[in-house]
């Protein structure tokens, strides 16, 4: 069991026009970075009684723009939006800020991620308000309910379950003599695998050489294995209707690097 995370701080400095906040998590570094800059956001930045983000997209690269959009408690839509000034993973990410609810103005936010003890420092420093007092303060606040929903979100991680998933092919010769119809399916079946990766549902997955005939296997990780089910469900594969099934297996326990 990964030691508990910390309460999120967040101070404002209006004469200076900057936000510090921190925080401290129970996961490395790598994977913090990953629920910063993809849209596993979409799963944690929010709450009901506030706001949801809905959307995420970045090119995440110097020079590459990034964007969230959500809805607010009142069915109101938003958007912030900006751009990556630096990126060395899983350690710093710089990248400017641009608020429609705060008349657009642009603003810098630094991340800092320092691997701890048993997990990882998160330093936010957010600059760029000036003379705009009440937006600095206004954005403190939001940085420590921000820090606290990122922090939760790990510790729903961590009461997750693991999965592991053999996808077996229509015939043990399939590997073999799949015809090119099979091999369109294998592929849109290995970038909705790609996907599930990216969202962190899955944390491996690949064809194993089976001499008895090959077959895929996956390790999803998912809250029941209902959720599994609808995950394969969507799989190109089994919509193909060639025969493809799953075998699903609950694992008693998983032991992996993030």
């Amino acid at each position: 069991m990964t030691p508990a995370n910390k309460r999120a701080r967040a101070v404002a400095d209006v004469t200076a026009g900057v936000v510090l906040a921190l925080v401290e998590i129970a996961v490395p570094p790598e994977r913090v970075f990953r629920a910063l800059t993809t849209d596993e956001i979409t799963q944690w930045w929010g709450s009901a009684e506030l706001y949801r983000t809905t959307q995420y997209s970045a090119d995440l690269r110097p020079g590459g723009r990034w964007r969230s959009d959500g809805i607010g408690a009142d069915g109101s839509a938003f958007f912030v939006e900006g751009v990556f000034v630096e990126i060395d993973p899983p350690r710093r990410l710089v990248q400017t800020w641009k608020a429609a609810w705060d008349g657009y103005n642009e603003t810098t936010i630094t991340y800092e991620l320092e691997p701890i003890e048993g997990g990882t420092r998160v330093t936010i420093r957010h600059e760029g308000f000036a003379d705009r007092r009440d937006s600095c303060r206004g954005h403190a606040d939001g940085w420590e309910r921000v820090l606290e929903w990122l922090g939760k979100h790990f510790i729903s991680e961590e009461a997750s379950r693991f999965f592991l998933v053999r996808l077996l092919a229509p015939r043990p010769t399939f590997m073999a003599d799949m015809t090119a119809e099979e091999m369109d399916v294998m592929r849109r079946h290995a970038g909705y695998w790609t996907e599930l990766l990216k969202r962190g549902a899955a944390i491996a997955f690949g064809p194993v050489a089976d001499p008895k005939g090959g077959w895929g296997v996956g390790i999803l990780r998912a809250d029941s294995e209902q959720a599994v089910l609808q995950m394969r469900d969507g799989d190109p594969a089994i919509q193909s209707a060639r025969g493809f099934s799953y075998e699903v297996l609950p694992m008693l326990n998983a032991v992996y690097r993030s």
